[in-house]
């Protein structure tokens, strides 16, 4: 659901003074928006990805500089394979979409290739979204749609996406591309990199849904993707479907529940801006003001994310062993709470994570004593964590 336009403007205004005065948006893609839905509950992350601000600048300005990201030759290999894949109007990748998807179609002998050029991400996604009710209009053709524009709402602020392809089948039902340099080995890749592009093409999808919701009849978005990739160490392309439900309904779930950005900016402080040219004193108390919910998983997703393992290992916070661990740990929040609580010396006894503590404490005492003191004393709490690469 749109803003009101009064309203919409207010919160833009106020996410343009949160990057700084002739600071450049960063656009929200949907690697990232796959990263936030992964920790909704970072409002750091999600006021700094709303208002567009880049945080690896604001990583560097902080002195904890991220290695997150592609580097410039896994880049150039990508955009070079994909061109590989699109080339003579997709005749390629049409191909693995009927071999992979829809074998029951007409094999596409020629598709229809609407340019979808126009003027700034509105007009992109207004183009995209015309394209798509015309191709769905006139079922019986294949149609491919190269880097479509398709907006999504997250948290009360939208999102522009560009999906490497969407193809309208025959039948009139969608399908997102995903177009990857990763290789596929024998016909499978690394599971890592594949969850990886299954839960990006479901941020595609979720943005697919809300444009056939406004169409009648209402297409099918499919939700079997096709993954291509390098066949083995050649540059020829490969494809497999992957099946995105599971990740679909984790990611819709996952944004559902972020705070919207506006009550995140209602909440801090006058003046706050996150601009890199501000002194290092003064960004660091403009970070520091929006809380944040560090985890293991964000030294691969998030390029805050040295900075905030900083934070958290000097405030001692039990979340930098990661969530499983936190999970066991229920309302000890800190590792000094932990060992009060193994020790006796503070806790609820009542408290289901507290007596688990004690009793692990217990059975260690026991251990040490039935070896004679020989078992290894317990190490003691780091004074201070070493710093952050």
């Amino acid at each position: 659901m749109p803003l009101p336009r009064t309203r919409g403007t207010a919160l833009r205004q106020r996410l343009a003074e949160l990057r700084g005065p002739d600071v450049p948006a960063k656009a929200l893609d949907a690697r990232a928006l796959a990263a936030l839905a992964a920790n909704p509950g970072c409002a750091r992350r999600a006021i700094l990805d709303g208002a567009g601000v880049n945080k690896a600048s604001v990583a560097d300005a902080l002195g904890a500089p991220s290695v997150f990201g592609q580097s410039q030759f896994a880049l150039t290999r990508g955009n070079a394979f994909e061109t590989r894949v699109k080339a003579d109007g997709g005749a390629e990748l049409l191909r693995l979409v009927h071999e992979k998807l829809d074998r029951a179609a007409e094999p596409p002998a020629e598709a229809r290739v609407p340019d979808l050029t126009a003027t700034g991400p509105q007009g992109r996604t207004a183009r995209t979204a015309l394209e798509l009710r015309e191709a769905t209009a006139h079922p019986g053709a294949w149609t491919l749609l190269d880097h479509p524009m398709l907006a999504l709402d997250v948290a009360g602020s939208p999102a522009f996406l560009e999906p490497d392809a969407v193809v309208v089948h025959p039948d009139g039902s969608w399908t997102v591309v995903e177009i990857k340099s990763f290789p596929l080995l024998d016909g499978s890749a690394d599971p890592a990199k594949v969850g990886a592009a299954a839960r990006q093409a479901a941020v595609y999808v979720l943005a697919l849904e809300e444009v056939a919701e406004r169409l009648d009849p209402t297409p099918r978005v499919r939700h079997r993707i096709l993954l291509v990739c390098p066949r083995d160490f050649s540059n020829l392309p490969a494809a497999s479907a992957v099946d995105i439900r599971k990740q679909r309904a984790v990611t819709a779930r996952q944004l559902a529940r972020l705070t919207r950005i506006e009550d995140i900016a209602d909440e801090l402080p006058e003046g706050t801006c996150f601009s890199p040219e501000l002194p290092a004193d003064e960004l660091t108390a403009a970070v520091e003001s929006v809380p944040a919910a560090y985890a293991p998983e964000c030294l691969s997703a998030c390029e805050l994310a040295f900075h905030c393992r900083g934070r958290s290992r000097e405030a001692g916070a039990v979340t930098t062993l990661g969530r499983p661990a936190r999970a066991e740990l229920g309302g000890l929040a800190t590792v000094e709470d932990v060992l009060a609580a193994a020790r006796g010396e503070a806790g609820d006894p009542g408290d289901p994570a507290v007596a688990a503590r004690r009793r692990a404490a217990g059975q260690r005492a026991e251990a040490q004593e039935a070896a004679g003191g020989c078992y290894p004393p317990r190490p003691a709490t780091r004074a201070s964590p070493p710093a952050a690469p």
